[in-house]
């Protein structure tokens, strides 16, 4: 289970949130919810550990995250609100290299599997410079077909994503979800994912 007691987030003088507290399990999607500049990203960030929290704690199975760094990592993949792909390299090279710094090194023929099931099978070779904003997404995401983490963080991974990018989304959401996985998002638009009832946390 991945839980935060009594969390708090300060920026400058502003206090974004305080006291706050919830609970995700197996097979649960939580929803992160609230205005621009409420603390959706922040809190995210918390969870990964890129970001302390002023006060109250995070914890992977009981465990505070910062006392199971490594362990904690290598269950986790954070999807940021940028898709972070360099457009001076391939979708395959992209991926090739994300794979490898997060320490599940992926072959070709697994790279072009989790781009055909994003509908990009046909730019495995293509610079990502020459691909759209949504396609560029789409390759991101493919990390996320390629990562073994239990616990998946995603700020806002439905942006700019047509009709069909966006089902086929929901439904890797769904597939993750039922074999156990655990998802933590954010997000601006509805988000259905089969048999699945999400929790909410509302930023206010």
């Amino acid at each position: 289970m991945l839980e935060g007691k009594s969390l708090a987030c300060v920026r400058g003088e502003r206090t974004l949130f305080s006291r706050l507290d919830f609970a995700l399990g197996e097979g649960e999607l939580l929803l992160v919810q609230g205005a621009n500049g409420s603390g959706k990203t922040s809190l995210l960030r918390m969870v990964c550990g890129l970001l302390a929290p002023e006060f109250g704690e995070i914890s992977w199975h009981g465990e505070a995250i910062a006392s199971c760094r490594e362990r904690y990592h290598a269950d986790m993949v954070y999807f940021g609100h940028a898709p972070a792909v360099k457009e001076d390299l391939s979708a395959f090279e992209n991926l090739d290299l994300a794979c490898r710094l997060a320490g599940f090194p992926a072959g070709r023929d697994d790279v072009k599997g989790a781009l055909g099931y994003l509908g990009l099978g046909h730019c495995l070779d293509l610079p990502a410079r020459s691909l759209s904003q949504g396609q560029r997404r789409r390759v991101a995401l493919a990390r996320l077909l390629l990562t073994r983490a239990r616990l998946w963080i995603l700020d806002e991974p439905l942006t700019a994503l047509d009709q069909a990018a966006l089902h086929l989304v929901q439904s890797l959401l769904g597939e993750h979800l039922a074999k156990g996985g655990m998802v933590m998002l954010t997000t601006h638009q509805p988000v259905a994912v089969a048999g699945v009832v999400p929790k909410t946390l509302q930023l206010s």
